[in-house]
C-alpha cells in the first residue's frame, strides 16, 4: 500500500507542535524521506519510523529549513550501526553543498561508515528520480529563490498519483507536474517572491485538475489556519486540507 506521511508542516520557522517541512512516502520496502529538517531521527521516532527503514532522501533545495538535518541524519545512522546503503538524490547545486557540508565534518575519516550514493537530478521538467517496484518518481525545477525541485509520486499499482510543490511561487511547472493527481500538496507561505498563497496554491490545483489539495509549508500561527483553508476553497472547493505533522496519507 503507498502512504505519504507528513512529518513536518510549518513554514522556515516551526513552533513546538509544527516541524519545517518533510515528508516520507513509503512503497514497499522502500522508504523515501524528502527533505531533512531539524533532528530526524528524533522526528523519526516520534512518528514510529526506524532509522534504518530509510531506503532514499530525496532533497529539494539547499536551504536550512529543508538540509539541516542531513549532517545529524547521517552521522546518527552511523552510530547507531547502520550498514544497509543509502540514496540521496538532488540537484547538482544541492549535492555539491551537502557534499561541501559533509567534507567540513571530515566523514571520511568515521571508521565503518556505511554506502552512501550521491545521485544528482537533471535540472529539466519531469526528469525521473527513483523506480522501483510499484514506484515512479519525477521531478521538475520549480521557481523559488535558489534551484528547487518539485516532486510527482506515482504508485502504480493503485494508479493513485501525488504531486508536492516544494517552495516555489506559482508556476506552470508545478501545473504540469500535478496534472490530474489525486493529491497535490502545495506551499502556502504567503505571496511573496519564491513562494505562494493559499488562493494562488487553489488556483494551481484547479488548473492541473487534481482531485484534493493539501497546504503544507505554512505560517505556524494558528488563529491564520481557518483563512488559508476558507481562502483556498473559495477558489477549489471543498477538498482542501491542512497538512499536519504526522498526518498519514493512505493510497490504497
Amino acid at each position: 500500500m503507498g502512504q505519504i506521511q507528513i512529518l513536518g508542516s510549518a513554514f522556515a520557522v516551526p513552533a513546538e507542535t509544527s516541524e519545517n517541512t518533510h515528508l516520507l512516502v513509503k512503497q514497499g520496502d522502500r522508504s523515501i524521506l524528502i527533505d531533512t529538517a531539524s533532528n530526524p531521527i528524533v522526528h523519526l521516532r516520534h512518528a514510529g519510523i526506524e532509522f534504518d527503514d530509510i531506503s532514499d532522501i530525496i532533497l529539494t533545495h539547499f536551504h536550512p529549513d529543508h538540509v539541516s538535518g542531513a549532517p545529524l541524519l547521517l552521522m546518527g545512522m552511523w552510530l547507531l550501526h547502520r550498514t544497509r546503503p543509502l540514496n540521496i538524490y538532488g540537484l547538482d547545486y544541492t549535492i555539491d553543498r551537502i557534499e561541501k557540508v559533509m567534507e567540513l565534518y571530515d566523514w571520511g575519516s568515521w571508521p565503518g561508515f556505511y554506502p552512501v550514493r550521491f545521485v544528482r537530478v537533471p535540472e529539466k521538467e519531469m526528469s525521473l528520480v527513483l523506480e522501483d517496484s510499484g514506484i515512479k518518481i519525477f521531478a521538475s525545477p520549480v521557481r523559488h529563490l535558489i534551484p528547487t525541485i518539485g516532486l510527482r509520486v506515482e504508485f502504480l499499482e493503485k494508479k493513485k498519483s501525488v504531486a508536492y510543490s516544494c517552495d516555489t511561487e506559482p508556476c506552470p511547472e508545478v501545473v504540469r507536474l500535478g496534472k490530474d493527481v489525486d493529491i497535490l500538496i502545495h506551499e502556502a507561505s504567503g505571496a511573496s517572491k519564491g513562494h505562494t498563497s493559499a488562493s494562488q496554491a487553489a488556483d494551481i490545483a484547479l488548473q492541473a485538475k487534481a482531485k484534493n489539495l493539501y497546504l503544507i509549508h505554512y505560517p505556524t500561527d494558528e488563529k491564520t489556519h481557518p483563512a488559508l483553508l476558507e481562502d483556498a476553497r473559495k477558489v477549489f472547493g471543498e477538498a482542501v486540507f491542512l497538512a499536519k505533522d504526522f498526518m498519514k496519507i493512505d493510497l490504497g
